[in-house]
């Protein structure tokens, strides 16, 4: 269970980590609305070309985040907490949340379903659906963090590589029905989806596995 103090330093990090969300938000507004007439599987094509490449960065942050504040820096352990963290997390931020707008939207989310399609596939989880991309990437971004840890450019990044992922998936329900309503909800669901859940993945979620109470700062 995390400290007072380590409560308090993760506050601090969702508080800096705000202002460029906002941005990365702003961003995927930008690319719905340059891309609102794009075909569905295009769209698809593109969120499977972004998601696995979230998942890469989202794992290197993770394992690098651990690795810089632990003394157990044992292979296995930085692969658990790097897999899992980013898998996860980024399933949230760039799927589930933006599935969960869609719904709420009214978007056309069925619209190119047929009568047996899964959940995994409706909502486009990619550790099931593109397993085949998304698990290696999360491997590779562990191994790339476990050789030489960093995590200033990576989290930079993968903000913005998991808002774009998410713009893309909401643009693979609206069947190019974007409206003002749309837009300004799609806003708020970007920024929830990537604010809250890549901040957990990045910070939250490796310290919990950090004995002591002091967390530096070290991706500003």
């Amino acid at each position: 269970m995390p400290s007072g103090e380590k409560i308090k330093n993760i506050a601090v990090e969702l508080k800096r980590h705000a202002p460029f969300t906002l941005f990365g938000a702003l961003t995927g507004i930008v690319l719905m609305l340059l891309f609102k007439n794009i075909e569905h599987q295009t769209s698809k094509g593109l969120f499977y070309v972004f998601h696995p490449a979230h998942v890469l960065l989202s794992a290197m942050v993770t394992a690098s985040m651990f690795q810089l504040h632990t003394k157990r820096r044992k292979f296995i352990m930085v692969l658990l907490i790097g897999f899992f963290g980013s898998i996860g997390i980024a399933t949230l931020s760039d799927s589930l949340i933006p599935y969960i707008g869609e719904l709420l939207l009214g978007m056309h989310i069925h619209v190119h379903a047929h009568e047996h399609t899964s959940f995994a596939e409706h909502a486009h989880i990619g550790f099931i659906e593109g397993w085949y991309l998304v698990i290696p990437a999360a491997v590779a971004g562990v191994l790339i963090a476990y050789l030489r840890p960093k995590t200033k450019f990576p989290h930079a990044g993968h903000v913005l590589l998991s808002t774009w992922a998410s713009s893309f998936h909401m643009l693979m329900a609206m069947a190019g029905q974007l409206s003002a309503w749309r837009a300004v909800g799609s806003f708020g669901f970007l920024f929830l989806a990537v604010w809250l859940p890549c901040c957990v993945s990045d910070i939250v979620f490796p310290l919990l596995f950090v004995r002591g109470d002091h967390v530096p700062h070290s991706h500003h």
